[in-house]
């Protein structure tokens, strides 16, 4: 029996779901294995070697080398597990978020200093099409 995935109508979003998690395992595997110096090391030193250890398509090589972070979450990215590639950069994690929304890193911080986003708009792309 085919699943009906209504959460694919939800704008701005990839939902982790067991079918996104099987597609992200390498990368979010590569992700995670930068918790060890070692592995921190030996990326630095040759990246390219070292996401060949880890059995990810080229999109998800591609958006690990652009540092794009909605990219990694459309290839199966676990934000958890993203947030070590960002560490091992040093780049905060403020940073990583206001790219992900498309804000300055300060435009987002005034914004969630401010209490967040509002839940207004559109809340699904079919609701696109209607307008």
């Amino acid at each position: 029996m085919a699943v009906s995935k209504t959460y694919l109508d939800i704008p701005g979003t990839f939902v982790f779901d067991a079918e996104h998690s099987r597609l992200g395992y390498p990368l979010n595997m590569f992700c995670m294995s930068l918790s060890k110096e070692e592995n921190r090391s030996a990326f630095t030193e040759d990246c390219k070697s070292y996401m060949n250890r880890f059995e990810m398509t080229e999109a998800q090589k591609q958006s690990i080398r652009d540092r794009n972070w909605n990219m990694m979450l459309e290839q199966g990215g676990n934000i958890y597990y993203m947030l070590k590639l960002a560490g091992a950069d040093g780049t905060p994690y403020e940073q990583v978020y206001a790219a992900m929304s498309g804000d300055e890193p300060s435009d987002y911080r005034s914004m969630m200093i401010g209490g967040g986003r509002l839940p207004e708009g559109n809340l699904y792309k079919s609701d696109w099409a209607k307008k």
